[in-house]
């Protein structure tokens, strides 16, 4: 084993240090002449990656077009790692990354007592106790780990990001998959989520009415002809039921929950129109008649974002389907993939309808407002009674502001409103604010 002393590696660190900011310097300049290979197989090291280890002679290309590949990627996820770790040959790359991000919320005029703004939370009627609300959260601040490894069969990248929205500040994992070529295994965002299409907010839990759902899954992506995507994926289903005592009873999934999509995109990726579905057999035991018993439920959803010019963009989704309650934002954990259907424990797939449309104004590089409304409806839950949920409103202005790089705050307004099958109604209002800076 060699023992290097103190003084030999702060030397050892003073020498790789001067070596690389000369090396900087040198890929500045002829980046600045704009006078290496476009083409070249090898590419600079980025300005402003933080160069710990190797990469004096830069990174390999499709190392780089997968570390900053954007093609699914929510206004919410952490950029591009800043401290990377690359290996002397460039074919190697780790990074380090995330935020830290802190929002303070005051409620008014009604409350819901939680950091996310679910109106299928909101009271009906409204709660005396929960009229006003002040809080502040940290809970989504983010960490993420990434390796990319250039092999034979394209790159290999190893992903993990979590945060901390566990009870109690406890660590929550959000992904973690590894991706080969066109292949991912592990768990991410659910192939039926078009993330890209997903609105600016300061809200982590998103519009009522969108698609979010993140799963075990594995999934192949494919590019045909200079526009088009399609993915399909197996996922490891997440069903949750509102079950009936004595009547019926969960029992564990034995089909995966199979979405697909194709996409069209243009602007070099800028705008895009994507149509997807999704295809779910959901088990239970009817006890009545002491078997179990299958569900079919199905979705489809057209969703994107269109880059108007460089001041406006629009971004939309429209979902409906049967027994995909869990996919949908003011749906999921709420019990509505299968309800009971009232007769001899047999168990139904109720309808749900989400919509999402937002519009950004660009109004310099370092300042853009966004306003999104959102939409979302439950059907054939009559049998549940009169204080069941019917639908639910989300409304979202908010002001983003980036003084400098990698720092960001912001201020949002949300509006919800929760009205249940009898027609009675309640509200709720948040002002909010975050300041995040990414790493």
């Amino acid at each position: 084993m060699i023992t290097l002393r103190p003084y030999a590696y702060i030397a050892g660190l003073a020498m790789f240090a001067t070596a690389s900011m000369n090396a900087s310097e040198s890929v500045a300049a002829s980046a600045a002449a704009d006078d290496y290979d476009a083409n070249a197989e090898y590419v600079p090291v980025p300005e402003r990656a933080i160069v710990l280890s190797g990469g004096m002679n830069g990174v390999h290309r499709d190392v780089m077009n997968v570390l900053y590949d954007t093609s699914d990627t929510h206004f919410q996820d952490a950029s591009v790692p800043r401290f990377l770790l690359i290996d002397r040959m460039g074919n190697t790359l780790f990074g380090i990354g995330g935020y830290v991000e802190g929002v303070f919320q005051y409620d008014f005029d009604g409350a819901l007592d939680e950091a996310g703004f679910v109106t299928h939370d909101i009271s009906v009627p409204s709660n005396p106790a929960l009229r006003n609300r002040l809080a502040a959260d940290a809970t989504h601040t983010n960490i993420v780990l990434q390796l990319l490894r250039k092999t034979s069969l394209g790159v290999l990248s190893a992903y993990v990001q979590g945060n901390f929205s566990n009870a109690g500040y406890g660590f929550k994992l959000k992904h973690a998959y590894v991706r080969l070529h066109n292949v991912t295994a592990g768990y991410t965002r659910s192939t039926f989520e078009d993330a890209i299409a997903g609105a600016p907010t300061i809200d982590y839990q998103g519009p009522a009415g969108a698609v979010s759902a993140t799963n075990l899954i594995i999934q192949y992506k494919l590019q045909f002809a200079k526009n088009f995507t399609a993915a399909i994926s197996a996922e490891i289903p997440e069903a949750d039921y509102t079950l009936t005592s004595g009547a019926n009873e969960g029992i564990s999934q034995r089909c995966p929950d199979i979405p697909a999509y194709i996409q069209y995109q243009w602007d070099g990726g800028d705008s895009h129109v994507r149509a997807s579905a999704i295809f779910r057999e959901l088990s239970y035991r009817n006890l009545a008649e002491s078997k179990n018993r299958f569900a079919t439920g199905w979705g489809v959803q057209l969703s994107g974002a269109i880059k108007m010019s460089e001041m406006f963009e629009l971004d939309y989704e429209a979902v409906y389907g049967k027994g995909i309650a869990n996919y949908i934002n003011d749906l999921s954990g709420f019990g509505y993939d299968l309800i009971s259907d009232g007769i001899d424990g047999k168990m139904k797939a109720p309808g749900s309808l989400g919509i999402a449309g937002g519009i950004r104004v660009n109004l310099t590089d370092k300042l853009f407002l966004s306003s999104t409304y959102s939409f979302c409806r439950l059907y054939d839950q009559e049998n549940m009674g009169g204080d069941a949920y019917r639908r639910g409103n989300y409304a979202a202005v908010n002001c983003f502001y980036t003084p400098f790089s990698d720092f960001q705050v912001g201020v949002e307004y949300l509006h919800g409103r929760r009205t249940d099958m009898d027609h009675k109604h309640g509200i709720a209002n948040r002002l909010e604010a975050m300041v995040k800076y990414s790493f």
